[in-house]
């Protein structure tokens, strides 16, 4: 203690500072917890943002595994494309190698052209 007081009373005016901004601090922090609608605006927004990021996940993730999908189909039909072309190439040369079907078949149908003319003639 000093002689005068006037240590005690600046340190008694400090105090009295402190406790009032600690004091407008806590009815701050108090006012914001009675403001139920500021609180739930509050709350939806962080709700809606979580929202938001959940969709884009699901939206990426749907993608993703589509991409994958049209990827593994490219592929398929590739093979499928490359196994075909294959086939009619095999085939095309059995038909080059062994031409008599093919011959006989153009015979059936010549054949079977005169006989309607034929039977087209008869009937006039």
């Amino acid at each position: 203690m000093t002689g005068n007081g006037t240590g005690d009373t600046e340190a008694l005016r400090e105090e009295i500072r402190r406790t009032r901004v600690e004091l407008g601090e806590t009815m701050e922090a108090l006012a914001a917890k009675a403001d139920v609608k500021a609180r739930l605006k509050e709350s939806a927004g962080q709700a809606k943002e979580r929202m938001r990021e959940q969709a884009a996940q699901t939206v990426a993730r749907v993608r993703g595994q589509a991409m994958r999908g049209t990827g593994m189909a490219r592929a398929q039909a590739h093979e499928k494309g490359e196994l075909v072309r294959a086939q009619a190439h095999d085939r095309g040369e059995l038909m080059r190698r062994n031409p008599v079907p093919w011959a006989v078949i153009a015979a059936g149908a010549v054949a079977t052209v005169v006989v309607l003319m034929i039977v087209r003639g008869r009937r006039r």
